[in-house]
Order: C-alpha cells, then structure tokens, then sequence
C-alpha cells in the first residue's frame, strides 16, 4: 500500500482535524508522513500599485517571519505523530502557487500518496477563491486522498 504520505497543512482548524486523521491512517497503514507547509514568496503580496512601498518590511523579514509561521503550524503535528509512533519529517517550501508547491513536495519527497483537506467551499465562492485540493488532484502524479469534515459542503 502507500510506504511515504505527503501531508499537507495551512494552520486552520480544518488542516489540524485532517493532520490528526492522517496520522491515524499512517498509523494504521505503517506508513511514515511528510508534514507540509506551503508559503508564498514576498511578490505574491506586494503586486504591481506599489503596496509594498506601504510596508516596512523587507523581502528577507517576510521569508523569515513566514518560515516562523510554518514552523509553528508544522510543530504540534510532528509531535502528534511522535505521540501516536508515526515515523514524520517537516518540510516548509515557498512556491507562488500553492497547489504546485504541495505536488512538488510531493515528488521531491517520494511521497506516493497526498492526504490533504477540502475546505468544503461551493458555488460561487469555490468559483471565485478556487480549490487548491482540486488543482493538487489534476496536478498529481500520485493518489489523492482528500479528507472531509462531516457537515462539509464539498
């Protein structure tokens, strides 16, 4: 079955609750988990109206304080799986788009599955916002698994 599951979090509740059930299913499979955090680089924010002339941040104090960010998303899910015996490594990458970054994780990574959330958006707002899940399953070149919550409108 699946040896190396790509597990991709953002810091919501809805990536913790999917976090906890795919450590379960590693657990429970034997598989080991790469716990993923996705940033986007400082230009995804800044645009082309001159917005970053408004901050009094630098490029490099963004990278850092995304990668902080990351790291604390990513640390209660690796002591989850230390807590529950799953093997787990952490990986932070920045990528402009956000459903790219998790598929080439997954690649660099060997992962030959992706457990990953869907926020359960429909209608216009799926429309408008679009679906990273959505887009990681046409990208990827292994399995997909996506996780809903009970109650998800997805």
């Amino acid at each position: 079955m699946y040896k190396k599951i790509l597990l991709p979090i953002d810091g919501s509740d809805i990536s913790s609750q999917t976090a906890n059930s795919g450590i379960s299913f590693a657990r429970q499979i034997g598989a080991e988990i790469v716990v993923l955090n996705v940033t986007q680089p400082f230009s995804t924010l800044v645009g082309f109206d001159g917005v970053a002339a408004s901050y009094a941040i630098s490029d490099a104090d963004y990278e850092e304080a995304a990668r902080k960010e990351a790291e604390e998303y990513l640390q209660p899910v690796m002591d989850r799986a230390q807590t529950a015996g799953v093997k787990a490594t952490s990986a932070i990458v920045s990528n402009y788009n956000v459903a790219d970054g998790v598929v080439e994780a997954a690649k660099e990574h060997g992962c030959d599955l992706i457990y990953i959330a869907t926020h359960g958006r429909s209608g216009l707002s799926r429309l408008l916002l679009g679906s990273v899940t959505t887009k990681v399953i046409q990208l990827a070149p292994v399995s997909v698994l996506v996780y809903r919550l009970e109650g998800s409108n997805d």
